[in-house]
């Protein structure tokens, strides 16, 4: 049954998935509202766009699942709450999954749900929390088909840059996805290295298990189009942006932008004048 939802998370032309993150309303920071202030619109104008999925909460996924037709994106359904994205975290962190899950995402015909799986520096207990929360919903999604995307998640320390900026060292990078993977990840979500050359080695790694890549913080276009084409070059699976999409003075366009690279294999300069038109 796996099989049958992830038919519907990855493009029959392509195999590959492009999942757009709107769940950022769910962690309680208000930087992370920029472009989701409302976000009933922002996602009729990503999901006119027509992207493969998006990625949405408990509480907002109303607003995809309400609109008509068989052909809008897929629901990914986040699975999991936390509040350790501040600069300065608070004096007790958590990460907690919402109720019955996987029953949950049934009811609001998810085709997957998204679970964290943060490695964050000197905060080893939410660490072990997500493990916690992944190995709860392991056997609940194999036993109701549903499929988890595990997003393995390395921070930089929060002081520096807040808990949202990557950490792209392949040293973390590598063991925490085959961490995700040894979990029993359907799909990985992770971060992309710093040297996207070598992406190629986080995709051995997961051993068959597809990994799509996180788009991270908001830069220009052409580099997000850039190092897009640079992991599907290396091999990823699909792409889940959220900010450079949201965030964008044109979302359906770069959107478009983003599809035709993930699935006609648009050139960097091809893309780009889909947005600049």
């Amino acid at each position: 049954m796996k099989a049958f939802r992830l038919n519907r998370l990855f493009h029959p032309r392509s195999r590959r998935c492009f999942d757009v993150a709107i769940d950022h309303g769910f962690f309680n920071e208000h930087s992370f509202l920029g472009g989701i202030e409302n976000l009933e619109r922002a996602i009729a104008v990503v999901a006119e766009a027509g992207p493969d999925a998006i990625q949405l909460t408990v509480g907002q996924a109303r607003h995809l699942q309400k609109l008509p037709g068989r052909f809008k994106p897929s629901l990914v359904l986040r699975t999991d709450v936390a509040n350790v994205y501040g600069k300065v975290l608070p004096r007790s962190l958590y990460s907690l999954m919402i109720d019955h899950p996987v029953e949950q995402a049934v009811q609001l015909d998810a085709a997957c749900m998204c679970v964290n799986l943060f490695q964050i520096p000197g905060q080893p207990e939410v660490g072990q929390a997500c493990v916690e929360n992944i190995l709860r919903l392991k056997p609940l999604s194999d036993r109701l088909g549903m499929p988890m995307m595990v997003e393995p998640l390395v921070f930089q320390p929060n002081e520096k840059a807040g808990g949202y900026m990557v950490d792209g060292d392949e040293k973390k990078i590598i063991p925490l996805v085959r961490q995700a993977v040894e979990l029993g990840a359907d799909v990985i979500k992770a971060d992309p290295t710093d040297d996207v050359s070598i992406y190629h080695k986080v995709i051995e790694v997961a051993g068959g298990v597809p990994v799509l890549v996180r788009g991270g913080g908001k830069v220009s276009d052409r580099e997000i189009l850039q190092r897009t084409a640079a992991l599907l070059e290396q091999g990823a699976s699909g792409i889940v942006y959220g900010r450079n999409i949201i965030q964008h003075a044109k979302p359906a366009a770069i959107t478009e932008a983003l599809m035709g690279m993930v699935h006609d294999g648009l050139t960097v300069d091809q893309a780009l004048a889909l947005v600049e038109t």
